[in-house]
């Protein structure tokens, strides 16, 4: 997975993911540059060329709820989620199921303190499946690039090195997958 450089098939997979629905137009580049440096980031591709050149958003999804554009959260996310960081690292590189993780030897308090920069740093929303299921880009961190689903009870990085689906990693995996009309997680 190439975060730097559009790869043309997987743009060719989003241009086919978007084409037909209601899709918003695209921002152009500098709409996305002047995001990029507001946040002090750069967006990975193949995202970054998607949300410049092809659509900034695509009501039928993915997620369920549609993908939402670049500066806009889901309408569930809530008031009193702390403030969102871009720029700082997304703290995991591997699963965290953290409901009912009764070998955590942290304290209720402490695991709400480490939860806080996995809803809120280092990633974009890229939308909601409903019930507090989010799917997040990562464009800070080790796993910049990668989508991950974060959600009440945990959170996974989805591609299928991770286990849990057969798609490929990164965002022209994850649409293309759902563009494909498959479960997200369709791994044995």
């Amino acid at each position: 997975m190439d975060v730097t450089r559009a790869d043309p098939a997987d743009l060719e997979v989003l241009r086919a993911a978007f084409a037909a629905g209601p899709r918003r137009p695209p921002l152009g580049w500098d709409a996305v540059r002047a995001f990029e440096a507001g946040h002090g980031i750069t967006l990975p591709e193949p995202y970054r060329t998607c949300v410049a050149e092809i659509c900034d958003g695509f009501a039928d999804g993915p997620p369920f709820h549609g993908l939402l554009p670049l500066a806009e959260m889901p309408r569930d996310w809530g008031d009193r989620r702390p403030g969102r960081v871009l720029a700082a690292p997304f703290p995991l590189t591997e699963p965290w199921p953290w409901e009912g993780d009764e070998d955590d030897p942290r304290s209720d308090e402490e695991i709400a303190a480490a939860l806080h920069p996995v809803f809120s740093h280092g990633s974009v929303v890229l939308g909601t499946d409903g019930c507090g299921m989010y799917w997040h880009l990562i464009v800070a961190g080790p796993h910049r690039g990668h989508v991950w689903n974060i959600c009440g009870e945990g959170a996974t990085p989805f591609g299928s090195e991770f286990g849990h689906t057969t798609a490929s990693s990164g965002f022209a995996g994850w649409a293309g997958h759902w563009a494909k009309g498959l479960d997200w997680f369709d791994a044995g």
